[in-house]
């Protein structure tokens, strides 16, 4: 194995690790935002809580969207990996372009 295929095949791994601990992440904020909000709380303790869901929204919806970015770099490192045991025996663009 090349070092190039080896750095493509532990950068494809460690994404993986990456967007499973990222999908734990999203998980765990969900399980905080569902909690009910304290019934006793009142005035600015209240929008403080409110404030706290609001934010701990967004910052999951962000994850949810780098995780997303982060399968399709794990999906193109896997088919930069398969395209480079089997070989590129397609036209390059030289050829096409002369072609």
């Amino acid at each position: 194995m090349t070092g190039t295929k080896r750095a493509h095949k532990q950068a494809a791994e460690q994404a993986r690790r990456l967007a499973e601990a990222m999908s734990l992440a999203i998980d765990n904020i969900i399980e905080e935002i569902q909690k009910p909000v304290n019934h006793e709380l009142s005035g600015s303790a209240r929008k403080a809580e409110l404030q706290a869901i609001a934010i701990a929204a967004k910052e999951a919806k962000a994850l949810v969207v780098e995780r997303r970015e982060l399968l399709v770099i794990i999906e193109e490192l896997d088919k930069g990996l398969s395209s480079e045991k089997t070989g590129d025996f397609g036209i390059g663009f030289a050829e096409h372009a002369a072609g």
